[in-house]
């Protein structure tokens, strides 16, 4: 790469992101302004006392779907396709061709066929809870 492209992207990307910090912080604060001015408290949005009782029903699913996703990956990957990971002196050797596709693609799956089984669990509790 050239210098010149080099020195642009090294100077473009903390600007950018100190324009982006700076921007988050002076809408929030215009914000807060509003809502003084209408009489309101800015420390007392509704949206942040919202009841949220299934979140970490939500994650602790999520996770457990990803992680057997990737556990089922690696079954996959070793036993099926038959790839084969050898441990020698001199480091690690895979026989064949790594296969990170199958890895991303069945986390994705697992995880998010636990946010689905979250999404049937919290329905379920709603409905039940319904007058």
């Amino acid at each position: 790469m050239p210098p010149g492209v080099i020195f642009l992207i090294s100077t473009i990307i903390p600007v950018t992101f100190f324009a982006l910090i700076f921007g988050i912080v002076y809408i929030r604060n215009k914000e807060n302004m509003a809502l003084i001015e209408r009489g309101l408290n800015p420390r007392q949005r509704a949206s942040d006392y919202r009841p949220r009782p299934f979140v970490n029903l939500k994650y602790g699913l999520l996770l457990i779907g990803s992680g057997s996703g990737l556990l089922l990956a690696y079954i996959l990957d070793s036993v099926w396709l038959g790839h084969r990971v050898v441990v020698t002196n001199g480091g690690i050797n895979s026989t064949d061709s790594d296969n990170p596709a199958i890895y991303f693609a069945l986390i994705a799956i697992g995880g998010g066929i636990g946010l689905v089984i979250s999404y049937a669990i919290e329905k379920k509790e709603w409905l039940d809870k319904r007058p």
